[in-house]
């Protein structure tokens, strides 16, 4: 029996689901048709709706001529590199196992899915490539135009006017408050960790999440939290410049200034999570709320101990910390943790079984649509999930993020 054609399309930075809110991979004409008119309304410049229209075209073709063909578009990630490679390959894998491939066209439209060639021929035989060229204006109009796009991307429109705008701010203030060039160059070396260690998509992503609506009264606990924060900034500023008058060092003054911002800045976190938590269970989501919870765990725990250790730096007043009594509260705080975490855990693992979830779709960290849940397995504490093909597998509760209308899964 002869093994069927693969026609494979790439969005590596899985426009389809940035834009039109399509989960990968997109399986078979139907779905791909779909998935490909939703993206052209959504961005009608977008190349790769014209990548996926044209790899149906050669479909049809094929079909035509008794072929066994099958078109598929794997999705990757929104920021283009490893992390998105990886996912189409895990796509990939996928797929293979439920459809015995040999060979495959690849549909391309030129711009960056060729870097992505020796991942698919690690995986399967390419029989043809066929690049989708667009018909564009002169070079100097088109220039003109993709400065003009990328301008609009919020990845690139933070490092032309965020970067800028940062150091225009923090210059600022500091000549305003009268800080120190050092304390300036602190939080720019700050920010560049953040950005350097891919700590910035993730914040973006954790500040998100907060949607404010003031139809519900889920918004009050945001303003307490605001108040905290400005207020944990001006204490900031006092502590330092007291510290300053009080004779300390750098690294004494250091500690008496971030000693002083501990409790407002907790007690803002701990709003920001009642107004989540107050969202989610307005929402029926109820089962997000302990993800809330072990957070707001890890915030007081934290809290506790950079508050007896910044005292233990200090001790230039009672009640003095010895480097026992640090040691003490570190050890309390790995036990508490554990106690907490393991009741939270038992409390999440209930709180889902009450759930209904056949039959909602399960979708991955990275946007990947991964199958249709079929039932719970409370004993082996696991999802049991059908993929679009009709190939069962299981995935652990632990892996759960969120449930809304989707199960949202952490597959890393």
């Amino acid at each position: 029996m002869a093994k069927p054609l693969l026609i494979l399309c790439i969005d590596r930075d899985n426009d389809l689901y940035e834009k039109a809110k399509i989960h990968g991979p997109v399986i078979g004409r139907e779905e791909n048709f779909k998935a490909a008119t939703r993206l052209a309304l959504a961005d009608p410049q977008e190349p790769d709706a014209n990548t996926i229209f044209y790899a149906i075209k050669m479909y049809d073709q094929l079909s035509k001529e008794k072929k066994d063909v099958e078109v598929v578009t794997l999705t990757g990630y929104k920021k283009v590199g490893y992390r998105s490679d990886q996912e189409i390959s895990k796509q990939l894998n996928r797929i293979l196992t439920e459809i015995p491939a040999e060979s495959c066209i690849f549909v391309s439209d030129g711009a960056s899915d060729e870097v992505i060639l020796p991942v698919i021929r690690s995986r399967i035989k390419i029989d043809a490539v066929k690049l989708v060229v667009m018909k564009q204006a002169k070079e100097l109009e088109k220039t003109y135009f993709v400065i003009l796009e990328k301008l609009k991307d919020p990845h690139y429109s933070r490092i032309i006017f965020g970067i800028p705008a940062i150091l225009i701010l923090l210059f600022s203030l500091s000549a305003i408050l009268g800080w120190e060039m050092k304390f300036v160059g602190v939080l720019i070396g700050l920010y560049l960790i953040i950005k350097g260690f891919g700590i910035e998509d993730t914040l973006i992503n954790w500040f998100r999440d907060f949607r404010i609506s003031l139809e519900k009264n889920t918004w009050i606990p945001y303003i307490p939290a605001l108040v905290m924060f400005l207020i944990s900034f001006w204490m900031a500023q006092e502590a330092y410049a007291k510290g300053i008058s009080l004779g300390l060092d750098q690294i004494k003054n250091a500690a008496y200034t971030f000693r002083a911002v501990i409790f407002p800045v907790s007690l803002g976190i701990v709003f920001l999570l009642a107004g989540k938590s107050a969202e989610a269970y307005s929402e029926q989501r109820k089962f997000a709320i302990t993800g809330h919870a072990r957070t707001l765990v890890a915030v007081l725990l934290t809290a506790l101990v950079l508050s007896v250790g910044t005292q233990w730096v200090l001790n230039i007043e009672p009640p003095y910390v010895g480097f026992g009594d640090f040691l003490f509260v570190m050890v309390y705080v790995i036990v508490l943790g554990y106690l907490a975490s393991t009741i939270l855990e038992i409390i999440r693992k209930e709180s889902l079984l009450k759930l209904k979830l056949d039959g909602k779709e399960v979708i991955s960290d990275t946007g990947s649509f991964l199958g249709k849940v079929l039932g719970v397995d409370s004993k082996k504490e696991v999802i049991v999930v059908q993929s679009y093909l009709g190939r069962k597998f299981s995935l652990p509760f632990r892996h759960i993020t969120s449930i809304g209308e989707n199960v949202l899964v952490r597959t890393g």
